[in-house]
């Protein structure tokens, strides 16, 4: 039993590693080099290289170390983290009629919609910085580092469909031996220059700043890319658990990180011409190839792990109704979480192989990154040490909220330091985030409009069901379902029907679905289920927003008692519904109208979404005027 359980736990940490710490593991290639370029020639070399790696083990102190791993992975919801479960979790603390309701709301969007953001700039980064270590092998390769550039990134996308079910287990061992060699290659280089550990100090980093406030911002710019991806550890708690994902952080990542960044400040003491790629200067000349190659398949991964936290994203925010339906590919029976959207995934190419194409370089890239992260990071600091974690430790409110000040000073500070990066290509993440964050404003706009038109042309089901009572349609065999907006009117493909072919079958199902603001529905509260008359019940299922509901398999498992539901014999009728504007909408030239609009007839159909037998779908037409 003892044995079985440590493998489980060597197992969840092993696939943390894999999955959680690609992204911020990879930040050696460039984070260190950058943050020294932008100090430029101002100071000596020795304060200049000691005030920027100061800055950077104290970065990741205090961001990763003490904010992320420490504190916000506490304000868990139903074991489920990230910034869309945060502020679910943050709206479950206040009342519906609260003022504080619409600005947690723009704040926990706007973090998501900038998340889409870091996920093009991320491949982009870090396949372009470990392609660049070939310049550092032979100069004659740079001409062709673009080109491998593309063709690794449209690799990456292509094999998407394939989920990472089939290469997660291969993860983890490729991030154990890049932690391991970036370690020992930077404590290498510490034991011939052990000065370098005079930066724990964060005198050096402070000093830095203070001394030379024209450059300050740029290199707090630049010391950022070291913390990038610390949302990450957050993001993907439901899927490996709280104390694996803090047990690798210090036991590993943390001091592998740091050796390494430690060894780059040693080697440019030693040598201030390596600033051009540090890292693979590390390396000895023999060993650099292996290490490009080992680079490639590291950020690959960190790669993946950011485009499938897009996927959970984009699932999430389709659950709770800030997104429209798209086509949702499961890539694992065991896992849930491992999906698959063609949409995106082709969007995110798009965006990853412009932005190459575009600055064809990680140093320009890097002016680039940054922005995007620290406008996320602000806004889950605001939503969890505002208002959620307050609510957890139940002490005086101005006590549990010191935390906010310390942490949202320092989110700002690399918040203004990277707003300085928007003109140099800063504003492609911060245009993508408000495309994004437009279209789920208006898709929740549209909702709340076809939902107040819809619900004006409904009609109640209990005296509709009482009227046939008196004067009984004709039925017919089978099991009929429908599916309603509120339980307790009348679908309006059973309107429909009636109007149509006026009969009723013998069982009839009106299925209610519940998008409940919870990651996960117990299975033991998901189902209600009410019997009615003739021959009618009423089913009502729940599911949570990190979950993909399957209907048929939900009713098999209901008890109807009179009789067994089996999917492949029933009939399942939903209304294709389109949406219009009336006359006076278009007269006033409404673009967000004209934008729902256009976003609902590329939504995907109900069947599909609800993994439902398309040779068993009977579709009615319904048009709403908006």
């Amino acid at each position: 039993m003892q044995h079985s359980k440590h493998r489980a736990w060597g197992g969840l940490m092993l696939g943390a590693l894999g999955v959680v710490y690609g992204d911020i593991g990879t930040s050696p290639l460039y984070a260190l080099r950058e943050a020294v370029r932008a100090a430029g020639g101002v100071g000596s070399d020795e304060a200049r290289i000691l005030g920027a790696l100061s800055l950077i083990f104290w970065a990741l102190l205090l961001v990763v170390t003490i904010k992320y791993v420490l504190f916000i992975m506490r304000a868990d919801h139903g074991g489920e983290g990230g910034i869309m479960a945060l502020l679910a979790l943050a709206l479950e603390k206040i009342t519906p009629q609260s003022p504080l309701r619409a600005p947690l709301l723009v704040m926990g969007l706007a973090g998501t919609a900038l998340f889409y953001g870091d996920g093009m700039i991320t491949p982009a980064i870090s396949v372009l910085s470990a392609v660049e270590g070939l310049e550092v092998a032979t100069p004659l390769l740079k001409p062709v580092v673009v080109p491998i550039t593309l063709l690794v990134l449209v690799g990456l996308f292509a094999f998407q469909h394939l989920g990472t079910a089939r290469v997660g287990r291969l993860f983890g061992p490729v991030l154990l031996v890049w932690f391991l060699v970036i370690g020992l290659t930077g404590l290498l280089a510490i034991l011939e220059r052990p000065e370098v550990l005079r930066a724990l100090d964060p005198a050096w980093g402070a000093r830095w700043l203070i001394d030379h406030p024209t450059v300050a911002m740029p290199v707090l710019g630049g010391v950022f890319l070291a913390v990038t991806g610390g949302e990450a550890l957050y993001a993907d708690m439901g899927h490996f658990g709280r104390a694996p994902i803090r047990l690798v952080w210090l036991t590993l990542v943390l001091p592998m990180l740091l050796l390494n960044y430690f060894g780059q400040g040693a080697l440019l003491l030693a040598d201030p011409q390596a600033l051009t790629h540090p890292f693979f200067h590390l390396v000895p000349e023999w060993g650099r190839l292996p290490m490009v190659i080992l680079a490639a398949a590291a950020t690959v991964i960190a790669s993946q792990a950011v485009i499938s936290g897009a996927f959970s994203a984009t699932s999430q925010a389709m659950r709770l109704g800030f997104l429209p339906r798209m086509s949702v590919v499961h890539t694992s029976a065991r896992h849930a979480g491992q999906i698959y959207l063609p949409a995106i995934n082709r969007l995110l190419m798009i965006g990853v192989l412009l932005l190459v194409v575009i600055f064809r370089s990680s140093e320009h890239l890097a002016a680039a990154y940054g922005i995007a992260v620290t406008g996320t990071m602000v806004a889950t600091s605001l939503l969890a040490f505002g208002v959620v974690l307050p609510d957890l430790w139940r002490l005086p409110k101005p006590l549990a909220r010191l935390p906010l000040v310390l942490f949202l000073g320092v989110d700002l500070a690399f918040l203004a330091a990277n707003s300085l990066k928007i003109l140099d290509g800063g504003w492609f993440p911060l245009a993508m985030g408000l495309m994004i964050l437009i279209l789920m404003h208006v898709w929740q706009w549209g909702r709340e409009q076809s939902r107040r038109a819809i619900q004006a042309e409904e009609i109640p089901l209990e005296p509709f069901l009482g009227q046939f009572e008196r004067e009984p349609p004709p039925r017919v065999d089978g099991v009929a379902v429908y599916l309603a907006a509120r339980p307790d009117t009348v679908p309006h493909a059973l309107l429909q029907n009636l109007r149509h072919n006026w009969v009723l079958h013998e069982h009839v199902i009106i299925l209610t679905l519940v998008n409940a603001p919870l990651p996960r529905i117990p299975e033991a509260g998901r189902i209600q289920l009410t019997p009615l008359p003739l021959g009618v019940h009423k089913v009502s299922v729940a599911f949570g927003f990190m979950e993909s509901p399957e209907i048929p398999a939900m009713l098999e498992s209901c008890r109807f008692g009179d009789f067994r539901f089996d999917a492949r014999e029933a009939s399942f009728f939903l209304s294709r519904t389109r949406f219009v504007a009336r006359e006076r909408s278009q007269e006033r030239a409404n673009w967000r109208l004209g934008l729902f609009i256009a976003l609902s007839r590329h939504m995907r159909g109900a069947a599909s979404y609800f993994r439902i037998p398309h040779r068993n779908v009977v579709e009615m037409g319904l048009q709403i005027e908006l």
